[in-house]
């Protein structure tokens, strides 16, 4: 359930405390904002959301979590959720008790660094999101969206450039600051250019070139998107 690089023994340990539930339908919540802080998630399969709620009381989504992804340790500074989690779909998950996972860094001295790892590298994702939404086009944002999810599908042995969207496209559009037309009018756009073949939430990505040159501009985010094996 976490992708930690640890020996086998030391698996054995981690496993031990890893509880694993039935899994979510569509629309259930993992966990709601303000609810006490007391575990972090591993997306096993499906998809999960992450959102907060705006004053007029639309969400905001804050994130999209596919499997071998984690979720929630931004509630271990303020000891609660600071965001909802909600199933895209069908979704099980792996549940690890925080304190427990402390415990065990004190016998596994490596669990610890790897744990960093990954707070790391959901820091620097977020921060180049948030770089990106700041100065790019609407183009640019939902090929960045599409490159992004094409890389983590890669990553954890899936298609890069055959996969469906969980989330609708209103979902996507509150994640990249742009209304939901806008979002409509650029799959439609991206399928007349031949870059993406669209059915409903089935995406085929035909040309990975013609995303990547719609990020010529944004280099820094372009360098983390590219997929390398």
């Amino acid at each position: 359930c976490l992708p930690l690089g640890l020996e086998s023994g030391d698996i054995e340990k981690l496993d031990g405390i890893i509880e694993r539930n039935r899994p979510l339908r569509k629309g259930a919540h993992l966990f709601e904002m303000g609810d006490d802080f007391h575990n972090i998630y591993v997306v096993k399969t499906g998809t999960v959301k992450t959102y907060t709620q705006n004053p007029d009381g639309t969400e905001q989504v804050v994130g999209f979590h596919l499997p071998g992804e984690v979720m929630g340790l931004g509630g271990l500074e303020q000891k609660r959720y600071g965001c909802s989690a909600k199933a895209l779909e069908t979704t099980a998950v792996c549940e690890v008790p925080f304190k427990q996972l402390e415990d065990l860094t004190t016998s596994i001295p490596n669990l610890q660094h790897q744990m960093f790892r990954l707070m790391s590298k959901e820091i620097s994702r977020d921060t180049s999101l948030m770089v990106l939404l700041g100065k790019s086009t609407a183009e640019e944002r939902l090929a960045a969206f599409l490159l992004s999810l094409s890389s983590r599908f890669y990553h954890r042995g899936f298609s890069s450039t055959d996969f469906n969207l969980s989330m609708s496209r209103q979902e996507i559009g509150s994640y990249l600051g742009l209304a939901l037309e806008t979002v409509s009018r650029l799959f439609t756009h991206f399928q007349e250019e031949k870059i993406l073949l669209v059915n409903r939430k089935h995406v085929e990505i035909l040309n990975m070139d013609g995303l990547y040159d719609l990020l010529s501009n944004q280099s820094s985010c372009l360098e983390k998107l590219r997929i390398q094996s």
